[in-house]
């Protein structure tokens, strides 16, 4: 059974995710302050967190940037769940580190996919569990991502993107494939969420950030030089 911790200050909101995601065959933690939450999250190391951005004591991005800071939840996936659907505020929590973002008012069906299509490719997959191309190196049991033997810390969503065109070198990968197979469904929404991920990923890939391509009209392209 895997562990889901939702952490929302609004207590039947929290409630109703909590109901829907153990009828989904989960466990379910709940927190309803930041700061309780992040010390939970550390403590419990959960499969997914579900995060409110409004929170007291430690507000939402807090928590996501403690999260990341630590070895101990830094490859954990977690959903934003907030009211804020500005462009900026998505853009500022995926850039933060977040895997998806949902605003209210939601779809508790929905919201329970989602964490279920995370859930479902963070599992190990079967047979070969390293894959290298040129400099690159990725170890799929750990979710490790590596430059010339240097590690790169990935987000979940970041190692499955990067996986997902290394595999496919020097072939454009159409947008909507992408989505399909690192998130489970595509649409308008998450097709944003998608470059937001690409542009985050670009940058820590440093100096080889040249070697994921923008193709217009297309999507992208992972170049592996001959």
């Amino acid at each position: 059974m895997q562990t889901v911790l939702v952490i929302e200050d609004e207590e039947d909101i929290a409630d109703l995710v909590g109901f829907n995601l153990e009828r989904a065959g989960c466990r379910v933690l709940k927190a309803y302050d930041g700061q309780i939450g992040l010390d939970m999250a550390l403590k419990e190391r959960p499969d997914i967190i579900v995060l409110d951005l409004m929170l007291p004591t430690l507000n939402g991005l807090g928590v996501l940037k403690g999260l990341r800071r630590d070895s101990r939840t830094q490859q954990v996936p977690v959903i934003l769940l907030t009211a804020r659907a500005q462009t900026e505020d998505r853009i500022q929590g995926l850039t933060s580190g977040a895997d998806d973002y949902v605003t209210k008012p939601f779809s508790p069906k929905e919201l329970v996919l989602r964490v279920q299509s995370i859930l479902k490719r963070m599992q190990v997959n079967s047979g070969t569990t390293e894959f290298i191309v040129g400099p690159f190196s990725f170890d799929k049991n750990a979710l490790k991502f590596y430059i010339d033997n240097a590690p790169v810390e990935l987000t979940s969503t970041e190692f499955k993107l990067l996986l997902y065109l290394c595999e496919r070198a020097n072939h454009p990968q159409q947008r909507n494939d992408m989505l399909r197979s690192v998130w489970g469904y595509s649409d308008d929404v998450i097709s944003r969420t998608l470059d937001t991920h690409m542009k985050r990923l670009r940058q820590k890939l440093g100096s080889f950030a040249d070697r994921v391509e923008t193709i217009r009209g297309v999507g992208y392209r992972f170049v592996n030089p001959a």
